[in-house]
């Protein structure tokens, strides 16, 4: 299923009710939100840290590249950035 395109300019931002969380043991962090908790891996939180309402999503791809040597992370995180929203975890506006 292709999702609908998004406009570059588009603001990304967790959506209502969603906070990212560190867990306190020192585990990593955590996705909360209504319907519960999900924990969430090192690029993952460093990708959702980013969507505050102030970059766009190829802003945010940009910031979290220069910590991956991969060159297949940008694509990586545009496939993640895509399920984030149809998981209803951010919105663009």
């Amino acid at each position: 299923m292709k999702d609908k395109a998004v406009s570059r300019t588009s603001r990304v931002r967790l959506a209502s009710g969603r906070q990212l969380q560190k867990d306190p043991a020192g585990d990593g962090h955590f996705l909360a939100g209504p319907s519960g908790v999900v924990q969430l891996n090192e690029s993952a939180a460093a990708i959702l840290a980013l969507c505050d309402g102030t970059l766009t999503r190829e802003q945010i791809i940009a910031r979290v590249l220069p910590r991956s040597k991969d060159d297949s992370f940008a694509m990586d995180a545009r496939e993640f950035l895509n399920a984030a929203r149809r998981r209803g975890w951010i919105v663009e506006e």
